[in-house]
């Protein structure tokens, strides 16, 4: 039996926050940890189960973060631990290009029956979402015999060099790091509350701005979040994705679902693509797919996946044995479709309660999201110019109070909600409580 289980699923304070046990880890933190490290939360987890974390010090904390959308199926899964701990007891590691194993297949398989592609689907394994979208451009680039790469505004893609630069803010991500990747091209996105257009529109001026900047013929691929998430938790209009997708392949170019924060249950589909009514060439995967361990993956139309050659893709421990154990109970999971429905139950409890707040607080300029990835965002009353500080505020309280939050946003005025997909109603109506009363308390201020 995994002890984990044994966490109650309740908010508990025992000491303040940070507690004393937390503080002095953190004093040793400060000694040998690179201050490139951030953290949102001065506290130190030691166990967590469901959607709670346990601290050092024995705080319960509600957990709205999921370490920023991986553990979606939730903290210790009874199934992704057993089926990891029975990996660990066989092999740790072999490397898939040196003697290949079971489970990295049945992964791919997985991947295949999933993917919101027609036709033959392969994949690889890599390690991380930044990795699989280095891999897709590299792959569209070899397909296509282009080089060029279209990214949208507010976009957010990792923090390797190339993928700094497809960011759409330098800082903290590429700014003082040195020269930036080549051939990445930016284009204005859709963005209702901001833009007020049509989905049609909003692709047309996309298109437009990326055929007079760099021309159709010289992209590679287009690369775009269906639901953008450190830009904001951006969803676009309806037919947006599906016009930029009808011009790519009119065009020759690779359209790239980066589904890394949206994908594998997160928004009550296996992939947040199913919402929008598009198909794309290649689709990645990370975060939430080994329910806590590192595996990444890209997925897409076998032509385009076996162009680069034997030899030409890969890496020492993408698709590990143990992540890929991990990943197949996540599948498991998805197959009985509770990971999904959990999902749109937690959009309907959690969303709705969103919107009640939103109705008491004239800060809230918007609620959006699907599923289990939702975002209500702060501006100044009355207008849409966006109010950080209380976003500050709000998250202060909250995490004083045992509650994580996020932000989000390119002015980081956009609180973001990734929980486990478990959370239980009553820990939502307690997280939504925490934050009317950090909304009051703000005012009050």
């Amino acid at each position: 039996m995994n002890t984990n289980e044994k966490i109650t699923q309740e908010r508990r304070l025992v000491t303040a926050i940070p507690g004393p046990k937390s503080i002095a880890l953190q004093q040793r933190r400060s000694e040998v940890v690179s201050t490139g490290i951030a953290t949102a939360l001065p506290v130190f987890i030691e166990r967590a189960h469901g959607a709670i974390l346990v601290d050092v010090d024995g705080n319960q904390i509600i957990d709205c973060g999921s370490g920023i959308g991986v553990t979606t199926v939730g903290h210790t899964d009874a199934r992704v631990v057993d089926a990891a701990t029975a990996q660990l007891k066989a092999v740790t590691h072999t490397l898939m290009a040196v003697t290949p194993y079971e489970s990295y297949v049945a992964v791919a398989e997985q991947l295949a029956k999933h993917a919101p592609i027609n036709g033959q689907v392969k994949s690889i394994l890599v390690n991380s979402g930044a990795e699989a979208v280095e891999n897709a451009v590299k792959i569209s680039r070899k397909y296509t015999g282009r080089s060029g790469v279209a990214v949208l505004n507010c976009a957010y893609h990792g923090r390797t060099q190339l993928t700094s630069t497809m960011n759409h803010k330098a800082a903290p991500y590429a700014a003082g790091f040195g020269p930036r990747a080549a051939d990445v091209f930016r284009a204005p996105n859709s963005f209702p509350l901001h833009d007020g257009l049509s989905g049609e529109a909003a692709a047309a001026r996309t298109i437009d701005h990326l055929e007079k900047t760099v021309s159709a013929g010289d992209l590679a691929c287009l690369v775009a979040e269906p639901i953008q998430g450190e830009g904001g938790f951006v969803v676009p209009a309806d037919g947006y994705l599906a016009a930029l997708a009808k011009w790519c392949k009119e065009n020759s170019i690779v359209f790239i679902a980066d589904e890394v924060q949206s994908g594998i249950a997160r928004t009550g589909t296996v992939y947040a693509t199913e919402h929008f009514g598009f198909e794309p060439d290649l689709i990645l995967s990370a975060k939430g797919i080994a329910g806590g361990l590192p595996l990444a993956a890209v997925t897409g139309r076998a032509e385009i996946m076996d162009c680069t050659g034997p030899g030409t893709l890969g890496g020492t421990f993408g698709g590990n044995p143990v992540s890929c154990a991990a990943a197949k109970a996540v599948f498991e999971l998805i197959a009985e479709g509770t990971p999904q429905q959990n999902a749109q139950r937690v959009e309907r409890v959690l969303g709705g309660g969103l919107r009640k707040l939103q109705e008491k607080h004239p800060a809230i300029a918007e609620v959006r999201g699907k599923g289990a990835m939702l975002a209500i965002e702060i501006t100044k009353p009355g207008t849409l110019n966006p109010d950080k500080e209380l976003v500050d505020k709000i998250i202060a309280h909250a995490c004083k109070n045992g509650v994580l939050l996020l932000n989000a946003g390119l002015n980081y005025n956009v609180l973001r909600f990734l929980p486990p997909v478990k959370i239980s109603d009553e820990l939502i109506a307690d997280v939504l409580a925490v934050i009317d009363e950090a909304f009051t308390a703000a005012a009050s201020n």
